[in-house]
């Protein structure tokens, strides 16, 4: 019955479709990933209905051609991406670097932000910014802790201006490369290496300030679930003892102040040495062997240090064990017992609170008279007890109602402890996976050896990022759950559903009756107004289909006006690579986008509210650029 349908009718589905599910997505009425799945229901029920057949009599319509979006090569290398990260976090790979960052004073902190940002602008313009991006975003979260500003604050600025960067040399972007192709095969020859950089760096130059003076102050300060989920216990800080090993390389160190060398966040608050005390301050206090420091720290801090130089914190004897495993103690450079585990469930053990209930048979003994260890299969690192400065030995102290414990246990030992025992409370929501910090030097040559892969093309993409996320797993850098959480499907369902929206948009005709519509306009026999008006149409084509799809779909549109102007081809050519690079008010616009909307914690109107007036204010700059430097 296709034969009875008007044609048009599948062009106005598309185009009435494409502004119902932007209203949608901008407004969050429905979560993003219910909003996707009708969308996509939407469309493969309209194009099995209506379908709609090329010169072949093939449905362009058709579930495989909408579904096609799933199976993206950017799509996967993002989710591949998101692995390889977190494959980063759990190792504790970062965390020297991190920590660096953190031992910054605030204003250098600025200024190393400043720094990430020129380097992301200027290097984008000669190589994929997507690993350029990857490498920045653990840095840049870094230094907003430094900075007290939320990831929210920086990590769409981050994405923009790799974005800005790619607009000044021909292999900025695929983008770019994409037009030049166009060109050659309309007959023209191609751009040539710096063909457009004069002008896309005017762009630049004015997109940057916009987005690295003005767009900061109106991002959200949004936190994450877990962050919300935590609340004031962020900063909640528990006393623990650090014992300091043969070897340690705290020995002849000066503390400084009341804090330990390289370790900014842990206070110290009393030290036993050969059964004497050392008392505050500490400003002339140098750390020896056999020295027992009781710290204060958060669970955060402890965790890192668990990670990375766990016998500080555990003696040989607590060394953390795992049931139906062999001897999982080792050796390191400190001298210090670390966990390992070859289980597919490795890492298994974690951080938990547990809190001594009020009629509690454990009241009124010690740390050390209850032996955790041997009968709970846990280890304590701390003590948090409210109002009290606690100067005495973990062991020593004995515990009263109230007193929240941060131990370290395995999975099993959790799961008896919260099913079985009447004298405790595990405290819901306070678990942590301890990072496996000996798997860090594996995580760092995968991460390194991934980057390097798809920075000087020796790789695709998407073939680098799967490769590493499969290296991680393999490795035991992450389990199999820990993979399958980090997988974005929010990304998944957006990028997949947008991706089919833009093919119907596309096959359909509704973007170049769009185009023609705009172009057709009087004014547009103007060749300056042409110019504007082609800018800013390709600009919003951009953010609906893609910066790669407009570049196939506009340049020979661009090259006919400029043919019916009298204009050259070239200028006109050049409309096409800045507008598609204008990919700044949808997160499906363009891969950093993708990439850094985890990390900020954003939802798909912030991208429209950031992007919207950037790219408003990259058309008047062109305007600018078309009058004055082109002469139309």
């Amino acid at each position: 019955m296709s034969f009875l349908i008007d044609p048009t009718i599948h062009m106005w589905f598309a185009i009435s479709l494409t502004i119902v599910a932007f209203y949608l997505f901008a407004s969050e009425k429905w979560p993003l990933e219910v909003t996707s799945v009708v969308l996509l229901a939407v469309l493969l029920l309209f194009g099995q209905i209506f379908p709609l057949p090329n010169d072949m009599g093939l449905n362009q319509l058709s579930a495989k051609n909408l579904l096609l979006g799933f199976a993206n090569p950017s799509l996967i290398a993002v989710l591949a991406l998101l692995v390889v990260g977190q494959a980063m976090v759990q190792t504790a790979a970062l965390t020297p670097v991190t920590r660096l960052f953190l031992r910054m004073r605030d204003n250098w902190a600025k200024i190393g932000a400043l720094i990430i940002f020129m380097f992301v602008l200027i290097f984008s313009a000669f190589m994929n910014n997507t690993p350029l991006v990857i490498i920045a975003i653990p840095v840049m979260q870094a230094l907003a802790i430094k900075m007290k500003m939320s990831n929210s604050s920086i990590m769409i600025p981050l994405s923009y201006v790799a974005i800005l960067g790619g607009m000044t040399t021909l292999v900025g972007s695929s983008t770019n490369m994409l037009v030049s192709t166009a060109l050659s095969d309309l007959g023209y020859e191609n751009f040539s290496f710096f063909e457009f950089t004069v002008p896309g760096a005017m762009l630049a130059a004015v997109g940057a300030f916009y987005t690295l003076v003005i767009l900061p102050k109106f991002l959200p300060k949004r936190h994450s679930m877990a962050e919300n989920l935590q609340g004031e216990d962020k900063d909640k800080k528990f006393i623990a003892e650090m014992t300091i090993a043969d070897g340690s390389k705290f020995i002849n160190q000066k503390c400084e102040g009341d804090h330990l060398p390289n370790w900014p966040d842990i206070e110290l608050r009393l030290v036993h040495r050969n059964h004497s005390l050392i008392v505050p301050p500490f400003d002339d206090y140098i750390i020896q062997e056999g020295d027992v420091m009781i710290v204060a720290a958060t669970k955060e801090t402890l965790m890192d240090m668990l990670a990375t130089q766990p016998g500080y914190l555990l003696s040989d004897k607590e060394g953390l064990s795992q049931k139906n495993s062999k001897d999982l103690n080792s050796r390191e450079d400190d001298n210090v017992a670390v966990a390992d585990s070859e289980s597919d469930e490795a890492p298994s053990h974690a951080l938990v609170e547990f809190m001594i209930k009020p009629a509690s048979r454990l009241l009124d003994q010690s740390i050390e008279e209850i032996d955790f260890q041997e009968n709970f299969d846990c280890v304590v690192l701390g003590i948090q007890r409210h109002s009290k400065v606690i100067r005495r030995r973990l062991g020593q102290m004995r515990l009263q109602a109230g007193d929240v414990l941060l131990v370290a246990a395995d999975n099993d030992s959790i799961r008896k402890i919260r099913q079985d025992t009447q004298d405790i409370i595990v405290l819901s929501g306070t678990r942590r996976d301890i990072p496996v910090g000996h798997k860090a030097r594996y995580a760092g040559i995968i991460f390194i050896a991934t980057i390097l892969m798809a920075a000087f093309g020796i790789l695709p993409i998407p073939v680098a990022a799967v490769t590493g996320a499969v290296a991680m797993l393999l490795t035991g850098c992450l389990n199999v759950r820990q993979t399958m959480r980090a997988f974005d499907r929010k990304i998944f369902f957006l990028v997949g559903s947008a991706l089919a929206l833009g093919t119907t948009l596309q096959v359909t005709g509704g973007a170049t009756y769009l185009a023609s519509l705009i172009l057709g306009l009087p004014i547009a026999q103007d060749a300056f107004y042409a110019a504007a008006l082609l800018f800013i149409v390709v600009a919003i084509a951009t953010n609906l289909l893609s910066n790669n799809a407009c570049a196939v779909l506009f340049t020979p549109v661009a090259v006919n006006l400029a043919i019916e102007l009298g204009q050259d081809p070239f200028v006109f050519a050049m409309i096409v690579v800045f507008a598609a690079n204008c990919s700044f008010a949808s997160p499906i616009g363009y891969q950093t986008n993708l990439l850094v909307m985890g990390p900020g914690h954003y939802q798909f109107k912030d991208f429209m509210k950031a992007g919207i007036p950037l790219v408003i204010v990259i058309w008047l700059a062109y305007c600018l650029v078309a009058k004055y430097y082109f002469g139309l």
